[in-house]
């Protein structure tokens, strides 16, 4: 991937009246606020969610990689997924999701009536989130509800494909490249012969800004890099009233979309002060803080025009470091979905982001694979453990791992 980019904007301080040469654009009516009737506290633990999945992503990540990802396309087919879920395996697809205290029912009721609401709230801007579930159509049956309830919830298209066939990889990347308009057309290479399932979401986002760039303004100027290095890249250039606000680690602009229902918020680091930094502080309270003091305020922005393209196996490691181990073992309870025993073996998230004068065009594609397993896996035993001979000790304190006290016993007294 290419090295980090850290936004570079140079703000000013609030004035009352704007500069004599900014081009004066008629703005379009604002959205009406965006309620949603379903469990509007949720927003709350998605963004909790958001946040988490990120830092786990750059934890992860490359120090100088470009990270770019799309917490709503890997909730909604891992919501997807957890309707196939039972006992410990759900549990931790919960934990995971910051959606611990809900059930199942709470979470589809939910997704729908979100999805619902993003594509409607704003026809400026084009936005489309798509599901799909493929199964293999030989020798392998799915129930009947777990079709029907993603049907119902996250309008999902349901294919029984023939995984052998040279054709089947084809026809789910087309359905992924149609869906992100050419922007991601490969989700996968090679269908597994103990594949079972995918499960896949598509989000695709285009949005123009409610105040554009002029091109003419864009000019080379230096970039300085997470290195230490410098760079040439193309700033684009305007001025105008933008919601900003700031604190001890970063400043924080947004820049609103068509009716401003979307907008970018972009946080750059203070003096003194790193992207890890700013990462570090991103709690969901923090950002709620953020977003309650974002005011109007007048500001000479300088911002990179760039493109990114990323790809992640949050199976690996990001997914089990925010709770979900069970699912991806042969201990996982896929039960609701087939009897046939099942487990997810990759969750694959792919992409894209390019940010130009006009605007910003962004596509993610989430993959869930479920693959057979042992029909019957063996539990674990309970090990003989009989200390009948010299042995050493520890006593540590178990949260941090510290050794308070270690021993050797080579005999034993009273």
């Amino acid at each position: 991937m290419k090295k980090n980019v850290v936004i570079s904007l140079l703000i000013m301080a609030c004035a009352a009246c704007t500069s004599d040469n900014e081009e004066i654009i008629e703005p379009m009516g604002e959205a009406e606020p965006l309620t949603l009737t379903i469990l509007p506290e949720k927003v709350g633990t998605d963004n909790r969610f958001a946040l988490e999945l990120f830092q786990k992503t750059c934890k992860f990540a490359e120090a100088n990689d470009n990270v770019f990802i799309s917490p709503l396309s890997v909730s909604m087919a891992l919501n997807m997924t957890l309707n196939g879920a039972e006992g410990q395996t759900a549990d931790e697809m919960l934990t995971a999701l910051q959606a611990e205290g809900y059930d199942i029912d709470d979470v589809n009721a939910y997704s729908r009536a979100l999805k619902d609401a993003l594509m409607k709230v704003d026809p400026s801007t084009e936005f489309s989130i798509a599901n799909s579930i493929w199964y293999r159509n030989k020798g392998f049956t799915v129930k009947t509800p777990f079709l029907d309830v993603n049907k119902q919830n996250y309008d999902a298209e349901i294919s029984a494909l023939d995984f052998s066939s040279p054709n089947a990889v084809t026809t789910i990347n087309n359905w992924c490249a149609k869906q992100t308009n050419d922007k991601i057309k490969e989700i996968i290479t090679n269908i597994p012969d103990d594949m079972a399932m995918y499960l896949i979401n598509a989000v695709y986002f285009k949005g123009i800004w409610t105040s554009k760039f002029d091109k003419d303004d864009t000019q080379k100027e230096d970039f300085r890099l997470a290195d230490g290095k410098t760079d040439k890249v193309n700033m684009m250039r305007q001025t105008g009233t933008f919601n900003y606000t700031a604190d001890e680690t970063a400043a924080y602009l947004e820049m609103p979309y068509g009716n401003q229902a979307f907008g970018m918020t972009v946080i750059l680091p203070n003096e003194g002060y790193t992207v890890a930094d700013a990462i570090a502080a991103l709690t969901d309270e923090h950002w709620s803080d953020i977003t309650r003091s974002l005011t109007g305020c007048e500001a000479n922005i300088r911002f990179p025009r760039f493109k990114a393209e990323c790809e992640y196996k949050l199976h690996n490691d990001i997914l089990p470091d925010m709770g979900m181990i069970t699912p991806f073992t042969d201990y996982a309870d896929f039960s609701k979905i087939s009897d046939t025993p099942l487990s997810i073996s990759e969750v694959i998230h792919k992409t894209f982001v390019e940010v130009n004068e006009k605007g910003t065009e962004a596509a993610a594609v989430t993959e869930v694979g479920m693959s057979f397993t042992s029909a019957n896996p063996t539990p674990p035993q309970p090990v003989d453990f009989t200390v009948n001979k010299p042995f050493l000790f520890l006593i540590r304190e178990r949260s941090t791992g510290i050794i308070l006290f270690i021993g050797r016993m080579n005999t034993i007294k009273e």
